[in-house]
């Protein structure tokens, strides 16, 4: 079945570690971030004075507690606060999702619907552990939580970024990754990375289609979601795609409040765009020594996004090792990724605090934040 020729394959194809062709030659060079790296204790300091000063929370940021004496019991204590869950066991289901307005046409002439088989990952019953759970019971009394869509990367399929999708589940957040029709390992006729435009548009279908199951009383993953809290983020390709869905106006999805792009770029057949103001949210990863997106792709469209925006370097690091199983690279995306995701869709104020801490690592990682 599809699980288990997706879920269990560790392969990583020679066209996805030389390179998704000379695809970054197609795109404007432009010129380095401005200012250098952002010293992250100034970044963090502004974050609380700008708080502290204002009389609301920016737009996105993550708000604090109520004013003085709000919600005070009547002998003066304040009421005990439930404190929510950190840390899950995981659960997994898969959906065949198949957008029937949409279709591929094979070399053939043969033309079939548009599948998107999906991989779901969610915060189940039971204790936290390393593997995912089939079928599990969801724990729907926590909830409910996030939803983050992922997009793989060219030529390979979901089950290569398991450890980190299964890490983000376990944190309290329903996790949807589509295969790619045209692009995964597995693609009738190989992968086609033409078929790259296409993709924002199927992960606007996955959101859509999760949260009509959510809102179906008699979906297994019912109740599960909170429509206002959804991120989406990628990889390689499934960078560019995500980026798409969450800035450019040729592709947007206005239900997408922050996106973490892993090492990704415009796509290169559309060209770059304008981040509007007000944009969700950016947290962007890129290893030094990637050959396949080279650092000045991610330094493009960071440069160009609108605050808050967050750029995470990992010096040495290549094209898929940092988000795939490298050490302690992967750990570092783990912590930084779920802290970003808990400031700007669950609203932790110590969330954001805490990114200086997780994502300055001597020798390993290095934060620009610019909130």
């Amino acid at each position: 079945g599809h699980q288990t020729q997706l879920e269990t394959e560790n392969a990583v194809s020679r066209r996805e570690r030389g390179g998704r062709g000379l695809r970054w030659e197609r795109l404007p060079h432009r010129r380095a971030l401005a200012g250098g790296l952002l010293a992250l204790a100034a970044a963090v300091l502004g974050i609380g004075v700008a708080l502290a000063t204002s009389g609301s929370a920016p737009a996105h940021h993550p708000t604090l507690g109520t004013g003085s004496g709000a919600g005070t019991t009547p002998g003066g204590a304040p009421p005990p606060t439930p404190v929510p869950r950190s840390s899950f066991a995981v659960g997994i289901r898969t959906l065949d999702l198949v957008d029937d307005s949409r279709s591929i046409t094979l070399h053939g002439g043969s033309v079939q619907p548009r599948s998107l088989v999906t991989y779901v990952r969610y915060p189940a019953v039971g204790s936290p552990g390393g593997r995912d759970l089939a079928n599990a019971s969801p724990a729907r009394e926590d909830g409910p939580f996030p939803l983050i869509v992922f997009g793989h990367g060219f030529n390979v399929t979901p089950a290569l970024y398991s450890k980190l999708l299964h890490a983000w589940a376990q944190a309290g957040y329903v996790v949807a990754a589509p295969v790619f029709p045209l692009e995964n390992a597995n693609a009738p006729e190989g992968a086609n990375e033409n078929d790259l435009t296409n993709q924002p548009a199927d992960m606007r279908f996955v959101i859509s289609r999760l949260l009509a199951a959510s809102a179906n009383a008699a979906d297994p993953l019912a109740g599960l979601l909170d429509p206002g809290a959804i991120a989406v983020t990628g990889q390689s390709d499934g960078g560019d795609t995500a980026l798409a869905v969450a800035y450019d106006s040729r592709f947007k999805d206005p239900r997408v409040t922050a996106a973490v792009i892993l090492s990704g770029a415009e796509i290169p057949a559309t060209g770059s765009f304008t981040f509007l103001p007000g944009s969700p949210p950016l947290l962007a990863t890129q290893g030094s020594a990637d050959n396949v997106n080279p650092p000045y792709l991610t330094e493009t469209f960071f440069e160009a996004a609108t605050r808050p925006k967050y750029l995470l370097r990992l010096p040495r690091a290549e094209h898929l090792p940092p988000y795939t199983g490298q050490q302690p690279q992967l750990t570092i995306v783990e912590r930084v990724t779920t802290a970003f995701l808990d400031a700007y869709l669950k609203h932790r104020t110590p969330a954001l605090q805490k990114l200086g801490s997780l994502g300055n690592v001597p020798g390993s990682a290095s934060l620009l934040a610019e909130p």
